[in-house]
C-alpha cells in the first residue's frame, strides 16, 4: 500500500505547467483577480481543481506567480528602460514608447496587468490590491531616483520637482494602459507618448531647451 501511495504522489503531471500558468496570467490580466474564479481558471488552464492546487497552491498564490510571469515576460520594459538609458528623460521616452507597443500586443489582453488586474476589489482582496500598489509605487520610486541622479549631475536643473515629475511619468503610463483597454491603437498611444514628453524638461544633453520627443534614441 505504501509503495502504491508513493507511486501516486510521484506521478508526473499530465499538463505543461508553464503553458497553464500563461493561460492563468491571461485570464487574470483580462478579467481581474476577483472576477476570475477557480472554475474559470480550471476551464481556462485545462486542468482539474486538484491539479491546480497541487501545482500552484491557492488562487492568490497562483495570481502572484502569474504576476511574476507577466513582469518577467511582458512587463519588463519599464525596468529595462530605467536600468539601461543614460538619463531619466531618455528612460521615460523609451518607457512610454514601448508601453504603446506592449499595451496593444496582438493576441494579448489590452493594457498593463499590474495596473488593471486588481481594481474595484473587495476588502477580501486587500492584500492583492496592496501588492500591486507596491509594485506601481516602486516604479515611481525608481524613476524619482533616476531624476534625482540627473539633478545631482547637472543634467536637470536644480529646482526640478523630482517626485512630481516621476509621478507625472507614471500617471501617463497608467493612462495609456486605460486607453489601450478602451481600444486606443498603438499609433494613437505613440502620439500620446510624444505629447507627454513635450512637457518633460529637457536636460543638458538635450541642449537645455524645452520640449522633446518620445522617439529619442
Amino acid at each position: 500500500m505504501a509503495t502504491k501511495q508513493r507511486a501516486q504522489r510521484g506521478r508526473p503531471r499530465s499538463f505543461d505547467r508553464e503553458t497553464a500558468l500563461e493561460k492563468a496570467m491571461r485570464a487574470f490580466w483580462e478579467h481581474g483577480y476577483e472576477a476570475v474564479s477557480i472554475a474559470d481558471l480550471t476551464e481556462t488552464m485545462g486542468i482539474k481543481a486538484p491539479s491546480l492546487y497541487a501545482a500552484f497552491g491557492d488562487k492568490r498564490t497562483l495570481f502572484e506567480e502569474a504576476v511574476e510571469a507577466y513582469v518577467r515576460d511582458i512587463g519588463a520594459f519599464s525596468g529595462r528602460a530605467l536600468a539601461e538609458e543614460p538619463t531619466a528623460r531618455r528612460a521615460v521616452a523609451r518607457m512610454l514608447r514601448e508601453a504603446a507597443a506592449f499595451h496593444t500586443l496582438p493576441g494579448y489582453p489590452r493594457g498593463c496587468m499590474i495596473i488593471t488586474a486588481a481594481t474595484n476589489c473587495t476588502v477580501q482582496s486587500e492584500e492583492v490590491v496592496r501588492s500591486l500598489q507596491e509594485r506601481r509605487a516602486q516604479t515611481v520610486e525608481l524613476l524619482e531616483e533616476r531624476i534625482r541622479d540627473d539633478i545631482r549631475s547637472g543634467e536637470l536643473p536644480g529646482g526640478t520637482d523630482a517626485h512630481g515629475l516621476a509621478t507625472y511619468g507614471a500617471t501617463v503610463l497608467q493612462g495609456m494602459s486605460q486607453q489601450a483597454r478602451d481600444g486606443a491603437d498603438r499609433t494613437t498611444l505613440e502620439r500620446v507618448a510624444e505629447l507627454a514628453m513635450a512637457a518633460w524638461p529637457a536636460g543638458r544633453s538635450d541642449g537645455g531647451g524645452e520640449g522633446g520627443s518620445a522617439r529619442e534614441e
